[in-house]
């Protein structure tokens, strides 16, 4: 008799029909035996006869075998297997159809790209970003002493700002206004360079090879096989990810998961912060986790997902995302991820900020407000068995002081914000009225930086705005699952940060009432 199962190779190679490749036609099914481990599939190849490699060369028609991650983002930059906008003139369009990037050829400098995207973005920070040399008068006020800005000063500098123009061709962006200035400065900026030549391949990586499937997400596991949270080479391991050999592949990947990682590494019963010394983990810190790895680590209580064995289960817990931006649009594959670290435990991360919805599609309009969704929320309670989805674009006080969350549970409410930037200049106003009403939760705060000047600076923002009403739950350091590709700034490209890059959380000061002698005096 015949098995209704599918192997998961076979389950792939069926789903490469339509992506242009042929499966195999005798595909078994059972427990694979006698399936070879090469492709089986044949690429199609154009009918048009091969050019001679000098002309390859020219038009950059290289073939690729890589795989870059899924742009979930309309504004990101498409691939050369998906259609072409109708606003790309036809000469781009066409280029852009033809040229392949590969391992080997993805250097290029951004004015000279060949993905149009990015020779906009190259436009952009030509038309925006300004000279760091210091002979340029200052723009603006330094943010922080690494800031280029910072080297200048209004009595030395005799120039004018001007913007960038002239393009290192070491690491292929636009960060100096001309050559002498390049020259000049070129100590300086060698400190930077080999990471910005990183971080151009890396984004012209993005554009080469096919789309990152779903099939590189493993699947949920047995309970029995638990996750090694030591670093990102031991969890992909452990979570039996596909193979990857190569560190650029490890950059892209690692900018998706960091999200999801970074609040799983916390919240898990096996996470790599502890009481120990350099664990980071403050005596409140245990307590306030500890009663949320009681919930999201229950015992067996004999159900086994049948009607006659169903036992009641507790609520899901809730991780409220607040100024939520590129996380919102990360693909639901990569946050159904978090749910698999925890078995047996319900889930519903709630993205609230005005900039929530900014990277799905149009197709997806925000619904009308009407008295059953007042703020209007986005709700995907499709995701899995566990995991629901709830979008709002608005600001979190306001829906506080609707009381449209309340109660609180410290055993099953948990807050995240991502790079929220609570001391930086720019936005540290719209933060002020929020974080005196997540304080009053008592519920677990955890909060990222881009750098560590980033972190301390919000972290010394929240202690002096708080006035000592807040506890530490976990010392600020660098995060162990933080992204391990270099982002750029397109108004700074020598400002450069990383995703996550450092963790720390805090809460609200908890009292407790203690009688002493002073008591029994007037009994």
């Amino acid at each position: 008799m015949q098995s209704g199962y599918t192997c998961q190779r076979c389950l792939a190679n069926l789903k490469r029909v339509g992506n242009g490749q042929i499966a195999i036609r005798n595909i078994r099914h059972g427990t694979g035996l006698g399936i070879s481990n090469r492709r089986h599939y044949t690429p199609i190849k154009p009918k048009t006869a091969p050019l001679p490699i000098q002309q390859r060369r020219r038009q950059g028609t290289f073939e690729t075998g890589r795989a870059g991650p899924v742009n979930q983002d309309p504004n990101v930059p498409f691939t050369a297997t998906e259609p072409v906008p109708p606003n790309l003139q036809p000469e781009e369009s066409e280029l852009q159809s033809k040229f392949r990037l590969g391992p080997n050829n993805l250097f290029h400098s951004f004015s000279g790209s060949p993905i149009p995207s990015i020779r906009r973005k190259a436009a952009f920070m030509k038309f925006h970003a300004f000279c760091p040399h210091p002979d340029h008068r200052p723009t603006r006020i330094a943010t922080s002493p690494h800031d280029p800005e910072s080297r200048k000063t209004a009595s030395q500098s005799v120039q004018g700002p001007k913007h960038v123009n002239f393009e290192c061709p070491d690491c292929g962006l636009p960060v100096y206004c001309s050559e002498d200035h390049w020259m000049d400065d070129y100590e300086h900026h060698s400190e930077t360079c080999d990471t910005l030549r990183q971080a151009n391949e890396d984004e012209h990586d993005m554009h080469a090879g096919e789309p990152f499937s779903n099939d590189r997400w493993p699947d949920r596991q047995m309970e029995e096989i638990v996750p090694n949270m030591t670093n990102w080479d031991t969890y992909l391991y452990t979570r039996e990810y596909a193979a990857i050999n190569d560190e650029r592949q490890l950059r892209q990947i690692t900018r998706l998961l960091t999200y999801p990682m970074t609040i799983g590494s916390i919240l898990h019963e096996l996470s790599p912060y502890n009481i120990r010394r350099g664990g980071r983990l403050t005596p409140e810190g245990l307590k306030s986790f500890s009663a949320l790895r009681y919930t999201m680590h229950p015992e067996r209580d004999g159900s086994d997902g049948t009607i006659k064995n169903a036992r009641p289960r507790a609520p899901p817990v809730r991780i409220f995302i607040l100024g939520a931006r590129a996380e919102s649009s990360l693909p639901r594959s990569c946050w159904v991820q978090l749910e698999f670290l925890f078995h047996r435990c319900a889930m519903h991360l709630i993205f609230i900020g005005p900039e929530a919805m900014s990277g799905i599609r149009a197709s997806e309009p925000i619904p009308e407000r009407t008295p059953r969704n007042p703020f209007g929320g986005v709700v995907e309670d499709r995701i899995t068995h566990d995991t629901k989805i709830t979008t709002f674009t608005e600001y979190y006080h306001t829906m506080h002081k609707a009381q449209y969350f309340q109660p609180f549970d410290p055993y099953f409410d948990c807050f995240v914000l991502f790079h929220p930037g609570l001391g930086h200049p720019a936005s540290a106003h719209e933060w002020e009225e929020t974080i005196p009403l997540l304080l009053e939760t008592k519920v677990p705060i955890i909060c990222t930086g881009y750098t560590e000047w980033d972190m301390q600076r919000d972290k010394a923002w929240v202690e002096e705005k708080m006035k000592g009403e807040v506890d530490i739950l976990m010392e600020a350091g660098e995060n162990i699952f933080r992204s391990l590709r270099w982002d750029l700034n397109d108004a700074d490209p020598g400002d450069l940060s990383c995703g996550n890059w450092g963790v720390w959380a805090f809460r609200g000061k908890r009292y407790e009432a203690q009688m002493g002698d002073q008591f029994f005096k007037f009994v």
